[in-house]
């Protein structure tokens, strides 16, 4: 199942919002981080940058070709090795990575659809106890000039319930100025 509509702008604009590489390591990222698994990797946006920084591969998973095959592309031309891109349906299928076997998990503006729970529950299965997700969703907020629509946004006291109920806890919560906010929980 697709996730509902993310209102997520076209690349060019996409990459005005963030300063990946600098998130990533505010979100724990670091050399000492092995495997990571990015859920609706879209553009590759934080895939790539991922890559340069962890020792181990970064999955990219994402329900749309176009977009895996756009990631398989961008890895090859950048000299990436470490990035193995596939195609699945989170929400239906899972990731397809075995129990407890990765360190950090990429949940990027991709718990607005149906079941988010469902989505963090893929994520608790894969990661390893002591394990991370980082999680950056649209600010409920309706003057942001892209995103789902209010009706889909989490806020993210509603998000760190559905990580507890789970078994994970909160490490910290980061405002990701201008549009966005940004969480980190540990299994």
């Amino acid at each position: 199942m697709k996730v509902a509509e993310s209102g997520m702008p076209d690349e060019k604009l996409w990459e005005t919002f963030f300063r990946p590489e600098d998130i990533l390591r505010k979100m724990g990222l670091s050399e000492k981080v092995k495997d990571v698994v990015d859920f609706g990797c879209g553009y590759g946006t934080f895939t790539l940058p991922a890559a340069k920084i962890v020792s181990g591969v970064v999955y990219a998973v994402d329900i749309e070709e176009e977009m895996v095959e756009s990631i398989k592309d961008k890895s090859k031309k950048s000299g990436l090795q470490n990035i193995k891109a596939l195609r699945k349906d989170i929400e239906s299928e899972g990731t397809g990575l075995k129990d407890e076997s990765v360190d950090y998990v990429l949940l990027f503006n991709i718990l607005h659809g149906e079941n988010p729970k469902k989505i963090l529950r893929e994520a608790y299965r894969i990661i390893k106890p002591g394990g991370r997700i980082g999680i950056i969703h649209w600010k409920y907020d309706s003057t942001t000039p892209r995103g789902p629509p209010m009706e889909l946004r989490l806020r993210p006291e509603k998000i760190i319930e559905f990580g507890e109920d789970l078994g994970f806890k909160l490490e910290k919560k980061l405002d990701l100025k201008p549009y966005h906010y940004g969480l980190v929980v540990e299994k």
